[in-house]
């Protein structure tokens, strides 16, 4: 597990780096657990590297999920957890697609990794999802334009569990500091955001499997 429960600091993932490196990954997860907003370091996988007590209380509704759970790889709760529309509000528009387009970038770059080959053969597995990363995504970003798979700086809707927030908006903020791009990771902070409380609440869609329905196959 990348953080403990019962609000306990996080701690990393073991990494095999020198002592240094070990030592400001061990005082970096202090500076992040005193963030009160959730917030993660993920490496090119987007597997959890370490994550704060706010992450885990957003997501601390979801159900046991084999390879998907949201403190083992962020990428794969957002594209396979069936209870990630429940936190994630507009979940395909607003997070599947971008995520998928981050990925294809990622393929782009380390397209020999093994751990992103696993998941490119397990999106190959969904035809539906397979049909919106080979045609719909292309269509979709030169519809909506670059901005929109934007990750600093983009609001995107949550459902929180903690009924304080609610249904919710976060805005999504690139905190890497060199150190850690030097690492490979990344940290991404959810900055929640106060809304209006006559804004119409937005469910997530049906819980079951992940597919996609915003996308449809299309012919570039």
């Amino acid at each position: 597990m990348a953080y403990q429960a019962g609000g306990e600091r996080s701690v990393p993932r073991p990494v095999l780096e020198r002592p240094e490196a070990q030592a400001y990954l061990r005082d970096y997860a202090a500076l992040v657990e005193a963030v009160p907003f959730p917030s993660v370091v993920l490496d090119h996988r987007w597997d959890v590297v370490l994550a704060n007590t706010a992450f885990a209380s957003l997501f601390r509704g979801v159900g046991p999920h084999p390879t998907a759970m949201p403190d083992e790889n962020f990428l794969r709760f957002v594209l396979f957890h069936p209870d990630a529309s429940t936190v994630l509000g507009d979940h395909e528009s607003s997070w599947c697609l971008p995520m998928l387009a981050h990925f294809a970038a990622a393929v782009e770059r380390h397209g020999h990794d093994h751990g992103l080959q696993a998941i490119r053969r397990d999106i190959a597995q969904d035809p539906i999802m397979e049909a919106a990363y080979r045609q719909g995504l292309p269509h979709w970003i030169r519809a909506v334009g670059e901005q929109a798979v934007a990750r600093d700086g983009a609001v995107r809707p949550l459902l929180h569990p903690d009924p304080r927030w609610g249904a919710t908006e976060c805005r999504v903020v690139d905190e890497t500091p060199r150190t850690l791009e030097e690492m490979g990771y990344t940290r991404l902070t959810l900055v929640l955001r106060e809304l209006r409380r006559e804004r119409p609440r937005t469910r997530g869609a049906r819980r079951g499997a992940a597919h996609l329905r915003v996308v449809t196959a299309t012919e570039d």
